[in-house]
């Protein structure tokens, strides 16, 4: 896993190059967002539990069949997997964040995660339905504008929706 610096580092080394000026230019604007960056993950690492469970609580008022007797999320061992997923997806998704970087979130969680839900007959479209939901909580969190660096946020929470985005696509 890289940071954004090393991966820019890294790509130049590998060509044998410079860093370029829009390569700078981009890290530069990156530093200068990095309180609004950590002030994301910091909102959505202090209300993960929350996140995660209006998440779940949504998607099983959506599709009850999970939790009734049969489905993917019927007995509390199984629910408690099923909520243990969403925070391990959320948790890398934090990560990404604050590396501003994709990697570790495809490495070390998405990589393999869809082959093993078909093993285990997890429906994955549901999972993703799930990673949706934490998708809006988590943005609706870190885009209020109350006790946070001021400043236009769209282009991080984008950014954000995005690692959600990839997850979901992950696993469904």
């Amino acid at each position: 896993m890289f940071d954004a610096f090393a991966k820019v580092v890294s790509q130049a080394d590998s060509r044998g190059a410079y860093i370029s000026s829009a390569q700078l230019d981009a890290l530069t604007a990156m530093v200068a967002e990095s309180n609004k960056r950590l002030d994301t993950v910091n909102r959505i690492t202090s209300n993960s539990s929350k996140i995660v469970a209006d998440a779940a609580r949504s998607l099983f008022a959506e599709q009850p069949s999970l939790i009734s007797p049969g489905g993917n999320a019927y007995t509390s061992r199984r629910m408690a997997a099923c909520l243990r997923d969403m925070e391990i997806i959320l948790r890398y998704v934090t990560y990404a964040i604050y590396a501003g970087d994709a990697s570790i979130l495809e490495d070390r969680c998405l990589n393999g995660l869809r082959e093993t839900y078909l093993a285990l007959g997890t429906p994955g479209a549901s999972v993703a339905v799930g990673v949706q939901k934490m998708k809006d909580a988590a943005i609706a969190i870190a885009n209020d504008a109350n006790g946070v660096t001021r400043g236009d946020c769209s282009a991080l929470m984008s950014e954000v929706g995005s690692y959600f985005d990839k997850a979901a696509a992950a696993v469904a």
